[in-house]
């Protein structure tokens, strides 16, 4: 089914496997966008806030995590209405929203401005735009017209630009982003739409999950994408699908798995492998927990990571999950794009 190109056309009439294979030129876009852009110096940081909801947010997870042994300074994650109440005066905030009018996001940066942190904006326009222009505030304007789950290159890599300008990040990252566009690029064509599932990691794993539940697990940097996989596998597969973290998930999630076979037998468990990454504890947890759900669901696929810097093999596994839920939703023969559910809630809450 999945080699039948017809089907493409019928079933993904937004294209949002288009959209992906855009990947490595959204990168190059992105750079060139947060490099010339303007920004304000910052002569003090304490510590960074980034601010964003789902597909936006989650580029703010691979950042905390990438450079968790490389920034001084502490970076959090915010997915709610308002800010920490440490957040001060030096603490810079950084606001990502795609549309620029996540209700979440604008409502955050209202409280940063009244506590007079420093602020940084990035998004394709929307109120959020207009709102810097107001305050006098770096924004970032990135090209208009993707999903935000599509657009994911158009923030990751203005928010590594922007810590490069402010002077947290002092690493040299030069040679492992172009790492990362030429495994963008090797990925694209082995995987987009025209290549025959024979030859399609992303097809054959979408095959082999069809009709089970989806169960990532990430550990170290690649916990954030274990996230990734199942936001992606919620919103263009249509499904429910649940991601877990090694080791936390030792101590816990698989007294389940041991213990309620007729429900484990519903799922497919995913695990994440980098053998130069894995520690030698954290490689006996996988093997051991591949060898119970070997046992106990009804598949489990190992994904290895390709690449050698942390970021391009991030960002190969991430476009894995990318590409292998659009074709998931093409077996499932559902259109990928429309997320009607999160509209019509948007929609109520508007009318509050």
């Amino acid at each position: 089914m999945l080699d039948d190109l017809e089907l493409f056309s019928e079933v993904d009439k937004s294209n949002m496997l288009d959209d992906l294979v855009q990947y490595p030129e959204q990168i190059k876009n992105a750079l060139e966008i947060a490099e010339n852009a303007e920004m304000e110096r910052f002569l003090k940081i304490d510590n960074v806030i980034i601010t964003g909801m789902g597909g936006s947010a989650i580029s703010g997870d691979i950042l905390c995590s990438l450079f968790r042994d490389k920034i001084e300074f502490p970076i959090v994650v915010n997915r709610e209405y308002g800010l920490p109440k440490w957040a001060k005066k030096d603490t810079l905030t950084i606001f990502v929203s795609y549309s620029g009018n996540t209700e979440e996001t604008l409502s955050s940066f209202k409280v940063a401005s009244q506590k007079k942190c420093k602020i940084l904006c990035i998004s394709s326009g929307g109120k959020l735009q207009e709102m810097c222009g107001r305050r006098g505030v770096t924004h970032i304007l990135i090209p208009s017209g993707f999903q935000p789950r599509a657009a994911t290159m158009f923030i990751l890599f203005p928010l590594i630009v922007l810590l490069k300008r402010t002077g947290l990040l002092k690493n040299d990252l030069q040679s492992d982003i172009e790492e990362t566009i030429a495994v963008a690029q090797n990925f694209v064509e082995s995987n987009k739409k025209s290549v025959s599932k024979e030859s399609n990691l992303s097809k054959q794993l979408a095959e082999k999950i069809y009709g089970t539940i989806p169960q990532i697990y990430g550990w170290g940097v690649y916990a954030p994408i274990a996230t990734r996989w199942r936001q992606q596998f919620n919103e263009n597969s249509k499904l429910i699908a649940r991601a877990d973290v090694v080791s936390e998930c030792n101590h816990n999630d698989i007294v389940g798995w041991s213990a309620d076979p007729e429900v484990s037998k519903k799922f497919s468990c995913i695990l994440f492998r980098d053998r130069a990454e894995e520690s030698l504890y954290m490689s006996a947890r996988l093997d051991f927990m591949k060898t119970l759900f070997d046992d106990t669901v009804a598949n489990v696929v190992e994904i290895h990571a390709k690449g050698k810097s942390r970021l391009a093999k991030m960002m190969y596994m991430m476009y894995l999950g990318d590409f292998s839920s659009c074709y998931l939703a093409l077996l499932r023969k559902i259109d990928p794009s429309p997320v009607d559910i999160i509209m019509e809630l948007k929609k109520h809450l508007a009318e509050l």
